[in-house]
């Protein structure tokens, strides 16, 4: 009997000791990583701080205060039980060594419903090493490295003032996510890194991209199949590739891409501009309702293209042509200068034609030896209106 009433002294004082630490951890709904024992390497510390502030049912946020430190691949998953917040105001730099990851990622968040992700601070890849390793400028199966950020299963986020920097891969990839906004987001990394679009969506629905820079060495922005209602407003762009939906039908099943509108945007020393693109001679698909309207165009090649035989690194056939549909698309107010004579282009599926395309006031300037600007069109019969600069389509 003695023994039965210790033991459970013992319990209830370990239990005891377990709240006290917890609640020495956190404050007024705060738990500061720093407090877990966080220093250097904070992996242990920010995963212990997640799972308490997870359990929280009052709303949370969890802090990694200025200065810099080191954080291995980590999963912060839900559901939590109440909303949580996470604030990086330091830098968090990546294992340099992309062997040391699996899955895919650096830092991931997992089905958690009421997630904001905030701070001044910046998610450092470190992916200079990774970008002279990668195959991915020649190879379309080549090696996946870890993106930086991950967005898994996502309701009602929002991500305000983060960097993300020198990612070893994609920057940050959004999937299945439902009402997320980026907002005054950074994404930073030298035009020659290799396949670092900044942000990556798909088969997500109600994606806000808002007064945010992004500078990198792949697409700014991708959109990929499921996605719809993305919204891109007041973007800047460049370096990098521009502002892509697709590349589509590479693979079979794809989901629709619909609702695409970017608006108030500013790209500059891209290879391209605002592009559709789609593989030919592989799988089915459909992308509509796309609208591009207000954006300058500085310097930038391919500034308006529509691509149904886009095939990097020559391992695709053009031998029949792209199984995806493209219709209800809208270029307007689109201007500036163009680094190429071609303008526009827009090259169609000779197997299912462009339907519902329209071009108004498209003032692109060319000015180098073969100009002035131009226009191509296959496959498509636009619907022009208003100042159209690049003449042939």
């Amino acid at each position: 009997m003695g023994l039965k009433v210790v033991s459970k002294a013992i319990i209830s004082f370990s239990l005891l000791l377990l709240l006290a630490s917890t609640a020495k951890a956190q404050s007024n709904g705060v738990f500061d990583v720093t407090k877990y024992g966080g220093k250097e390497d904070i992996t242990e510390a920010l995963n212990n701080a997640w799972k308490d502030a997870c359990a929280s049912t009052n709303p949370s946020k969890v802090l990694i205060p200025s200065g810099t430190y080191s954080l291995r691949q980590v999963t912060l998953a839900g559901p939590c039980k109440a909303a949580i917040e996470l604030q990086v105001d330091g830098i968090l730099k990546a294992p340099v060594d992309p062997n040391q990851f699996s899955g895919g990622h650096w830092v991931d968040f997992s089905h958690v419903d009421q997630l904001t992700l905030s701070g001044s601070g910046t998610f450092d890849g470190q992916g200079s090493v990774a970008w002279s390793k990668s195959t991915c400028s020649k190879d379309k199966n080549c090696e996946g490295f870890p993106m930086n950020i991950r967005f898994d299963f996502i309701t009602n986020g929002l991500v305000r003032d983060i960097t993300t920097r020198d990612s070893k891969n994609f920057h940050v990839n959004v999937l299945e996510c439902k009402n997320l906004t980026f907002q005054h987001f950074t994404v930073t990394a030298p035009a020659e890194s290799i396949n670092t679009d900044g942000i990556h969506i798909g088969r997500s629905t109600g994606i806000y991209i808002i007064d945010s820079k992004i500078g990198t060495g792949d697409d700014c922005i991708s959109v990929g199949d499921g996605t719809e209602e993305l919204h891109v407003t007041g973007v800047t762009c460049g370096p990098g590739h521009g502002i892509s939906v697709g590349s589509l039908g590479r693979y079979p099943n794809e989901k629709p891409v619909s609702g695409i509108f970017v608006k108030n945007c500013t790209i500059s020393n891209t290879a391209n501009g605002v592009r559709i693109k789609s593989w030919p001679d592989l799988y089915g698909g459909a992308a509509s309702n796309m609208h591009f309207e207000d954006i300058v165009m500085n310097n930038v090649q391919n500034p308006i293209a529509v691509d149904q035989e886009y095939c990097p690194w020559n391992q695709c056939s053009l031998k029949a042509p792209s199984k995806v549909k493209i219709s209800d698309v809208s270029f307007k107010n689109i201007r500036g200068t163009s680094a190429t004579p071609v303008a526009v282009k827009l090259a169609c599926s000779s197997g299912i034609p462009c339907e519902k395309v329209e071009l108004a006031d498209i003032n692109l300037v060319y000015s180098g030896s073969e100009g002035p600007a131009k226009s191509q069109c296959s496959n498509v019969k636009p619907i022009i209106s208003g100042i159209m600069s690049a003449s042939g389509c």
